[in-house]
């Protein structure tokens, strides 16, 4: 209660009230004790108005500072014409002021004035009360609003977790969830995972090690020496708290949690747990069938032949948010005694029908190319005629080119694909980017165009799907342009480094379609 609540409740009251320091001096008065004694002001001293017994005024004060509830008393002040005037009160300490020295609460009533001192108790007894009500909801308001506040920061935390796990479609992401978001929402210091990855991301073939490549961030329980180099250690300040992972019949592991978790409620810990434990089943399914569908994409791609004055290397990865098979391809053709083809295409969309179009279609080079597989014009619109006739409904890109062994010429076509990337020894490029037309499918009829280049002996041909140049909201051309800085730094590479290096020179990047590369130099022959 503040000194503004206590003048407004003593203001009524008709017998003066005063709140006095343990110096006598006088903090607080209401009406009734002013217009009892004008003197009888804030900043006054109650000694001044008892000159000659001020060391039993001394004494009487002290009694009332001890006790918490009122007690009985006289007062005798002398008045400005040094008359006594006896005062019978009730003092008692005054809880509720929050100074920096304590204080008393007296209540007075003249001896001389009819005699009210049984009311006037009974009106004391009630102030404290009062007080001590208002004293007891403020606490307990505190107390409320901070347990309020508590819950709702402990439901923001639930909450971001929640979304952290919900956003999380790999084991990875999972596990960063868990590191940097799951310690506030269990009121914990930190958080790791200890996992079967032979149940979370069954083996696709016995040889398999069962542990998804970039998983990361959690220990392997499969894997006993990195399990027991990890193993969770026991502190005199901190035993870790081990929470079961189990998620459709199956158990995933352990969630340890360090630091204070005692206040946590049991519930509260056992939701947090079940939420990982579905997260982590479903980053191990989306793992294990990401994993499925790239073998089977492989599986679809064809085996590049050897052939004397090639060098060529091969890279797929499908896209980072892609669990369906799809179109990409590329292939080498052995065409004649002077001649090498080349081919690189994308049947548009994703899945099982795209892929076995695709299939069908390297088939289809793979009989046209012996007939015309000089004249990359010619191909492409054998190829069209192909697609329009079997798969009508169908587009697809791609890119035909021949090397030509005694003259170094390379011819080549495209039908709606990036353009292949010569690159030179000294890591400046060029798009071949003369003979440009339509994709395939969807217009009969194209007359395709081809050009023709000379290739250096120490040049590299990259062959690319869209996929690795393609980001969300941004221009292809932009994307080009970053593949031709990158040329600049594979200088000196072997086939096999520069394909790999181009497949990852964005390692952060997210990328939304599948990747396929083929890199190839012709060296001159002996």
């Amino acid at each position: 209660m503040s000194l503004g609540l206590f003048r407004a409740i003593t203001q009524p009251l008709p017998h003066p009230v005063l709140l006095c320091g343990a110096d006598g001096r006088v903090l607080a008065a209401n009406p009734a004790a002013v217009r009892c004694d004008d003197r009888l002001r804030p900043g006054a001293s109650v000694f001044d108005l008892r000159p000659d017994d001020t060391a039993q005024l001394r004494q009487q004060l002290a009694v009332w500072l001890r006790s918490g509830s009122p007690v009985p008393g006289a007062l005798v002040l002398k008045d400005a014409d040094g008359r006594t005037r006896r005062f019978r009160c009730h003092g008692a300490r005054a809880a509720w002021w929050d100074g920096p020295e304590p204080a008393v609460q007296l209540h007075l009533v003249e001896a001389g004035a009819s005699d009210r001192f049984v009311v006037l108790s009974q009106q004391v007894e009630a102030l404290n009360r009062e007080v001590a009500f208002r004293r007891a909801t403020e606490v307990d308001r505190a107390r409320l609003l901070a347990a309020e506040q508590a819950a709702r920061g402990q439901l923001q935390h639930l909450y971001d977790l929640t979304a952290a796990l919900a956003a999380a479609i790999t084991l990875a992401q999972v596990s960063r969830a868990v590191r940097d978001v799951a310690p506030a929402a269990l009121g914990a210091t930190a958080a790791e995972l200890y996992l079967h990855s032979a149940r979370l991301v069954p083996p696709l073939q016995p040889e398999d090690n069962g542990l998804p490549a970039g998983a990361g961030g959690w220990t392997d329980l499969d894997r006993p020496s990195s399990a027991e180099a990890s193993l969770p250690r026991e502190t005199k300040d901190d035993v870790p708290l081990a929470l079961s992972l189990e998620a459709d019949g199956v158990q995933l592991g352990m969630l340890i949690v360090y630091g204070s978790h005692t206040s946590t409620a049991p519930e509260h810990v056992t939701a947090v747990a079940q939420q990982v434990a579905q997260a982590l089943r479903r980053a191990g399914l989306h793992e294990h069938e990401h994993r499925v569908a790239e073998r089977l994409q492989l599986s679809l791609l064809p085996q590049l032949p050897r052939l004397p004055g090639l060098d060529a290397a091969t890279s797929y990865a499908p896209g980072s948010d892609l669990l369906s098979v799809g179109g990409d391809w590329y292939d080498v053709y052995d065409v004649d005694a002077d001649h090498i083809g080349l081919s690189i295409g994308d049947v548009a969309g994703h899945g099982l029908p795209e892929a076995t179009v695709m299939a069908q279609v390297t088939a289809a080079l793979r009989n046209i190319v012996p007939r015309c597989g000089t004249d990359p014009a010619a191909v492409l619109d054998e190829l069209n005629s192909f697609l329009g006739r079997y798969h009508p409904e169908r587009m697809a890109t791609a890119c035909y080119l021949v090397f030509d062994r005694r003259t170094r010429t390379l011819t080549y076509a495209t039908a709606g694909h990036p353009p292949p990337l010569l690159i030179h020894a000294d890591g400046t490029s060029t798009y071949l980017d003369h003979a440009t037309s339509p994709p395939l499918g969807p217009v009969r009829g194209v007359r395709y165009r081809q050009a023709d280049t000379t290739l250096a002996d120490s040049d590299t041909l990259l062959l690319y799907t869209d996929g690795l140049i393609e980001r969300r909201r941004e221009d292809l051309a932009i994307g080009m342009e970053r593949l031709t800085e990158f040329a600049r730094t594979t200088s000196g590479l072997d086939i096999t480094e520069l394909c790999d290096r181009f497949l990852h020179h964005q390692p952060e990047a997210a990328f939304p379609d599948d990747r396929a590369l083929l890199t190839v130099r012709f060296p001159l022959l002996p």
